[in-house]
């Protein structure tokens, strides 16, 4: 005879219908880059902006992408004013600097702040407006620019996804801004591109990726289809952390790191995040606190407080890495896991040591709530239950 049903369903075991639309072609190894010409001709690209960070374009992969595509007869016009979380104002320089070039495409090269900057000036380059104005999904309501993406890092997974994380140069606020218009048409991952940036880059990006993987894989918005891509990205990225940081130039690594890491992005696009970055955004807006150590003050701590209702999805993961424990134990094991990593990448695990303020919780706690990613962790998140998260973690 069949058990009854549970009275109160388990959120990580339900069905959720989803709607799986790749819109970008991913190419994938060992000196692709070489193909940036190529595939842009193939997209029609005439007159191109190349949106890279001044270290990028330091280490010479700005000359080199440029090179490939002058080859095909295409013009590159180079924009490079902007930095790490790039914001408003950053967004509206490439704005005004691309509006008079008569640009039919993009090519962003870099890290995600490369990538998300180049998909800003998209927005505001062919629809108008402020970058304010495309908070939220599907707001652009012009046909955007063509793009190719390049990521130079192994962390964010944006050449993956249709969303933008914007900061409000003002307010500080970390916007999302998506479109499927905004997706890459072609996302180029080529290892060797990954080994000029520093270990400070290669841990905080990659435990950044880590995340992706875990929060994705326990989303209330995820599906079947998406947890393959976040099981996948964890086994890729767990297994290769500890490697590429103790190897740099152990290729295999870098490639595992990001491919990894691209699958996280597109499990992301298909189901959102959770806690970890709906409490990180606030540190990184009031403290500067970089993304990554932000997420590993965090990650952990969440791991935590979800493994009441996601401990079986926790288990999962860890039996990818070839470990095993009861579903009760999994969190506690996984966080154990995630801490241990941190350590291994010179990232603090404690609030306190990392000088967040315990009179700040509750005002953390208040804009945490008001994150979206929040509202689709396995656990249901709030300003109460931001506060116990930071207390945890303090």
């Amino acid at each position: 005879m069949l058990a009854p049903p549970s009275s109160i369903p388990d959120p990580s075991r339900m069905i959720v219908p989803f709607d799986f639309h790749p819109r970008t072609r991913v190419i994938f190894g060992q000196g692709s880059i070489v193909q940036v010409g190529k595939v842009a001709t193939e997209l029609g690209f005439r007159r191109t902006l190349l949106v890279a960070d001044p270290g990028i374009t330091a280490v010479g992969y700005v000359e080199r992408a440029a090179g490939l595509l002058r080859r095909e007869d295409i013009d590159v016009i180079p924009f490079h004013d902007f930095a790490t979380n790039p914001d408003t104002s950053m967004v509206e320089r490439g704005r005004a600097f691309s509006a008079n070039q008569e640009v039919d495409s993009i090519v962003a090269l870099g890290g995600g702040s490369s990538l998300d900057c180049a998909k800003g000036i998209n927005f505001l380059l062919t629809n108008g407006g402020r970058m304010q104005d495309y908070w939220g999904y599907s707001k652009a309501t012009r046909p955007m620019l063509p793009m190719i993406g390049i990521p130079t890092t192994a962390g964010t997974g944006s050449e993956a996804q249709s969303y933008a994380l914007i900061s409000d140069v003002e307010t500080h606020v970390k916007m999302a801004c998506g479109d499927p218009k905004a997706a890459f048409r072609i996302a180029i991952l080529d290892p060797e591109l990954t080994v000029s940036q520093p270990r400070t880059v290669t841990a905080l990006a990659g435990y950044d990726a880590l995340s992706h993987a875990v929060e994705s894989y326990v989303s209330t918005k995820g599906s079947v289809l998406s947890r393959v891509f976040a099981r996948e990205a964890w086994r890729l990225l767990e297994g290769n952390y500890e490697r590429v940081l103790a190897h740099p130039m152990d290729l295999e690594a870098r490639a595992a790191m990001q491919l990894g890491a691209c699958y996280g992005g597109v499990a992301i696009e298909n189901s959102m995040l959770g806690a970890t970055h709906a409490c990180a955004n606030p540190l990184t807006a009031r403290y500067g606190t970089e993304h990554g150590r932000a997420i590993a003050l965090l990650l952990p701590t969440v791991v935590r407080w979800n493994s009441t209702v996601a401990g079986e999805r926790y288990r999962e993961l860890l039996q990818v890495s070839g470990s095993d424990a009861s579903m009760g134990k999994a969190g506690e094991l996984l966080a154990s896991r995630l801490e241990f990593l941190a350590t291994v990448a010179g990232l603090k695990s404690r609030l306190e040591t990392a000088g967040v303020a315990r009179a700040d919780l509750p005002l953390l706690a208040e804009e945490a709530s008001k994150q979206w990613t929040g509202q689709f962790n396995p656990r249901p998140f709030d300003a109460r239950s931001a506060l116990e998260v930071y207390e945890w973690a303090y």
